[in-house]
């Protein structure tokens, strides 16, 4: 089962990315349904490692925190291929990440390190862009740099599987953790 970790993303920012999609108009947007910001890829695991890190997370103690999403970027190995909404400095989301990575470890799941760079991908370019497509590509994302999304309440964080299917992949939420609710 090819499985991650992600916060789901309430309505508001969604469609806040929706536009910035129809902002950049360039690549394949990723679907709605699919717009997260991952904690951690735990690529493909057999069934009973899923449990074990369904387990491990379920005991995760976290304070609700808010996000914001601010600005775009791109990354790629060759070229720019993913474009992404960029995620506003947060301390109590690095602590998050910080503290479900560990608790995976833990439990001896393997799964590749990677450094954690918040961000929600929008869209994915192809592996080859035309000469115009290039130099039109920093004037897309410039435009998107601006942007300042309205600020959300992160709640809760989900397990995900990713089923890969011809015409890219259905995320299914397979758990749901709750964070500790602020004090008054």
């Amino acid at each position: 089962m090819r499985v991650f970790v992600a916060i789901d993303l309430p309505e508001t920012a969604r469609s806040e990315l929706m536009d910035m999609q129809d902002a950049f108009a360039a690549g394949r947007p990723v679907p709605e349904d699919n717009l997260h910001l991952t904690l951690c890829f735990l690529g493909d695991q057999r069934d009973e490692a899923v449990e074990e890190a369904h387990f491990a997370l379920s005991r995760i103690r976290a304070p609700v925190f808010d996000l914001q999403i601010v600005g775009a970027g791109s990354f790629g190995q060759h070229s720019q291929q993913v474009i992404y909404a960029d995620v506003e400095r947060c301390p109590q989301l690095l602590e998050l990440e910080k503290t479900v990575t560990r608790s995976l470890r833990s439990i001896g799941l393997d799964f590749q390190k990677r450094r954690f760079r918040p961000h929600v991908t929008i869209a994915r370019l192809p592996k080859s862009l035309s000469r115009d497509a290039m130099i039109d590509l920093p004037q897309r994302l410039a435009h998107l740099s601006a942007f300042r999304g309205t600020p959300f309440p992160v709640e809760h964080f989900q397990l995900y599987q990713s089923i890969l299917k011809p015409d890219g992949a259905q995320h299914e939420i397979l758990a749901d953790y709750a964070l500790e609710t602020r004090q008054a």
